[in-house]
């Protein structure tokens, strides 16, 4: 199944323990290509999306240590700020590359999400962040990102040592596919800009979350 320029998607993160009702965080955006190489998907600035908090709505990073991976979860709606971010998920890898850019379109760099291997239903894709994650700077070197909270996440039991092993390991092989230039590294992505035309994406009209961080505001 593959899905079409111009065509709208959610894009989910969800624990690996998710069951129906749970917290999850969904990205609503508009899918660039599709095809065997993979998946390319644009989050536009602005975007409504859905994401997980704590019971008290504040951020998962205000959570008290021992709490922060494995406690109870809320459904906050929120808004994705700053400028957009292309999102890149090469078929049965596990992890999806991030372009991020500057203001006003000035490459950044990428970013390697380090998350289990996707699925689809609809025009839904589902997905788990592994917590760990690469940097890549347009100029420098390639440095591993949240190693502590990784650590964190195996003392509260989300992950197993060897799995937090396996995930290095998946950090490995991302940087070496970088530095053989493999896809996406090796398609000029950076010079990529989003079609004018295109809509901003919704989240569905049955979403409902807990805490509303737009609440008052106008506009998107």
């Amino acid at each position: 199944m593959s899905w079409q320029r111009g065509e709208h998607i959610l894009w989910h993160y969800r624990r690996p323990t998710w069951r129906p009702g749970d917290a999850e965080f969904v990205d609503p955006m508009t899918v660039v290509r599709d095809d065997e190489r993979g998946l390319v998907a644009w989050l536009a600035p602005g975007t409504e999306r859905l994401k997980a908090v704590l019971r008290n709505g504040k951020p998962l990073r205000a959570a008290e240590p021992g709490d922060r991976f494995v406690g109870p979860r809320a459904t906050a709606r929120g808004q994705w700020h700053g400028p957009g971010i292309l999102r890149i998920a090469p078929p049965a890898v596990p992890w999806s590359v991030w372009l991020f850019w500057d203001e006003p379109w000035e490459f950044d760099g990428w970013y390697v999400n380090l998350e289990a291997v996707s699925h689809r239903e609809g025009r839904h894709l589902f997905t788990s962040d592994r917590v760990l994650d690469v940097w890549l700077p347009r100029e420098g070197a390639a440095a591993l990102k949240d190693e502590d909270e990784l650590q964190a996440a195996v003392e509260e039991g989300a992950f197993t040592a060897d799995e937090a092993e396996a995930f290095r390991g998946h950090a490995e092989a991302a940087v070496a596919v970088f530095e053989a230039c493999g896809f996406p590294f090796d398609e000029p992505w950076t010079d990529w800009r989003p079609d004018p035309a295109w809509q901003r994406p919704a989240l569905p009209a049955q979403a409902t979350w807990d805490f509303d961080e737009l609440a008052g505001r106008t506009g998107a």
